[in-house]
């Protein structure tokens, strides 16, 4: 073994790496950009939970819970009537809502146990987690000081927790299950699309199309209606198992989560197709992976509910069509919406005006060649 002639090869994949620089760049700023984005999503110090504080107890407990719940950093407090709670957790507005009722004192120190009425809307495990855990410290804290001022046994908490969606039986893959059907299948088809699209270039088929009498137009349609009918299959085959197999919660109607789940197989199909005309290999294809797919699957609320996020990542998701499909899916599966849902018909809507751009898009850059 020669290592002279080791070292030649060495020198030439070092050479091969200089003159790249979108590889350079996908090996030392993708991963900065990844853990940054990571970092402001768990510790960015986002939205915290809008909790809704009900009291009518004329005793000391409720007065002395509710104050530390209002002076909470934790969650967002507000003292609210108990009509005005049910509608703003009724229309998202509220993470959950908190009743004191007007023998919520006399109960607490005549049964020693405190039973306040804990109203969750739990289509998001974050925020009810969030709530719960704010909720035990105040009354803790609010029971050590009122016990130890008059010499009284600590009561136990014991609150009693009605969920709007969801409850108590579902799991984790249950709450995230939507938005991991929507990355799935984005994912899946966007690299299977661009590597696929790249290998017609690449070869020259799509030359010869071009060649012919058809428009850019044509060839973008018919490419994507291949891609799609492909796609439409392993997105049924991807539902069906999760919810008749994994046995993942599902409230709503299959057909629409089938539904959405073909407009963001469009919208994936064309963003493959237009990007691939950016890649000269299928190398440099794959590596728009961690530049479209890993932004999408942290921003798009498949895995940190959006509204958790700090504001100008928001607005960043607010641009990202997972985050509309996984919103949608999400309140279909959990919360048993239809078609007359806002958030349904504004994700369906967005992917279908995104799927539209990205067809335009394609065909004014289809005559892009590989050299």
């Amino acid at each position: 073994m020669s290592p002279r002639r080791v070292f030649a090869i060495t020198r030439r994949i070092l050479a091969q790496f200089r003159r790249d620089r979108r590889t350079l760049a996908l090996l030392f700023v993708a991963p900065l950009v990844i853990l940054s984005l990571l970092y402001f999503l768990l510790r960015g110090g986002g939205d915290h939970p809008a909790l809704g504080v009900v009291n009518v107890d004329p005793g000391p407990l409720g007065s002395a819970i509710a104050t530390r719940l209002q002076a909470s950093n934790a969650v967002n407090a507000s003292s609210l009537d108990l009509a005005a709670a049910q509608a703003r957790l009724q229309d998202g507005r509220l993470a959950a809502y908190v009743v004191f009722d007007s023998s919520f004192s006399t109960r607490a120190f005549h049964d020693h146990a405190v039973a306040p009425e804990l109203h969750l809307e739990g289509s998001q495990p974050g925020p009810a987690q969030a709530v719960t855990a704010v909720l035990t410290r105040a009354t803790i804290g609010a029971l050590s000081n009122l016990s130890t001022a008059a010499g009284a046994v600590v009561p136990r908490f014991s609150p009693e927790v009605v969920y709007l969606y969801g409850g108590p039986g579902l799991d984790t893959l249950d709450y995230f299950g939507a938005g991991f059907i929507g990355l799935v299948v984005f994912f899946l088809v966007f690299v299977v699309t661009s590597v696929s699209f790249l290998r017609e270039r690449s070869q020259g088929t799509l030359e010869r199309l071009m060649a012919s009498p058809l428009r850019r137009g044509e060839i973008v349609l018919g490419y994507m209606l291949g891609f799609t009918t492909v796609a439409m299959v392993q997105s049924a085959e991807v539902m069906l198992y999760a919810l008749y197999v994994l046995k993942v919660h599902n409230a709503g109607n299959v057909l629409l989560i089938f539904a959405v789940e073909i407009l963001l197989v469009i919208a994936a199909v064309n963003l493959g197709i237009f990007l691939s005309m950016f890649a000269r290999t299928e190398f440099q294809a794959v590596q728009f992976i961690p530049l479209v797919i890993v932004p999408q699957m942290l921003l798009g609320g498949v895995i940190v509910a959006v509204g958790s996020e700090p504001g100008w990542l928001q607005v960043v998701s607010n641009v990202l069509p997972l985050t509309y499909a996984v919103n949608a899916l999400r309140d279909i599966m959990i919360k048993g919406a239809d078609l007359t849902s806002g958030t349904v018909q504004l994700g369906m809507g967005v992917m279908l005006g995104f799927c539209v751009l990205l067809v335009v898009a394609a065909s004014t850059t289809l005559r892009r060649r590989v050299d």
